[in-house]
């Protein structure tokens, strides 16, 4: 029977290095190709950027797919083919449904200063939607509230919709405190560590570790320095 939790080190991601590009992939993505990690239930790609003062990706396409934004630091400057300018900053998400195809650039938004980002993409269902855009600036989690939603299958105010049946938490824990997290028959949950240090049931995960957790009915968050984590709750 397997572990009901099974971890992903940060140091045994792929990496690339390109100079103005730094990234660590989670899952399989690009020329790093990982049989092992492909994707975890609906959740396809977790990529860990830092983009140097005044760099990026030029205008690219995207098709069929949930493509999350989440600014750890600095600031991404955005452009789509849908008219969408922007720039999102630490403490606010975007989400954009590529649907049946979308062209974007993403840079950082500062000629100075680094940006550190997770992009993260969620496989939709149905394919072939109509491409659609969402940003919005996330609740500060504090004591009593600390998992914040930020996304679902249904959307709520300052929440994004997901075309597919997950739930995406953000998670702020100070130095030893704790949080509790249901998880229904069936579904799955994946951890990202942001910052800090923090005991998934009674694993020790620090920034950049990632962990699935499967056949376990409650999530235990205990801090041990103070973090920032990310949960999914896949069907």
């Amino acid at each position: 029977m397997k572990s009901p939790l099974i971890l992903r080190p940060s140091h045994e991601r792929g990496h690339v290095n390109h100079g103005w590009l730094d990234s660590y992939f989670t899952f399989s993505f690009a020329d790093y190709h990982d049989p092992d990690h492909m994707q975890f239930r609906s959740l396809r790609v977790i990529n860990e950027d830092r983009v140097a003062p005044g760099q990026g990706f030029g205008m690219h396409q995207h098709r069929d797919m949930e493509i999350f934004t989440y600014v750890i630091e600095g600031v991404l400057a955005h452009k789509d083919s849908m008219g969408h300018a922007s720039s999102i900053k630490a403490g606010q998400i975007q989400k954009i449904t590529a649907g049946r195809g979308i062209s974007h650039s993403e840079f950082n938004g500062s000629n100075k200063d680094p940006v550190h980002l997770l992009q993260i993409w969620i496989i939709p269902s149905p394919l072939g939607l109509t491409p659609s855009y969402e940003e919005y600036t996330l609740p500060v989690p504090d004591e009593k509230n600390a998992l914040i939603l930020m996304g679902s299958s249904l959307g709520e105010k300052n929440v994004v919709k997901f075309n597919q049946d997950v739930l995406v938490y953000r998670g702020v824990l100070a130095a030893g405190k704790t949080a509790e997290y249901d998880l229904k028959s069936g579904r799955g949950a994946w951890i990202q560590m942001v910052k800090g240090k923090l005991s998934v049931n009674g694993t020790g995960l620090t920034a950049g570790d990632g962990a699935a957790i499967e056949n376990e009915k409650e999530i235990f968050f205990q801090s041990q320095k103070d973090c920032e984590f990310l949960l999914f709750d896949l069907k």
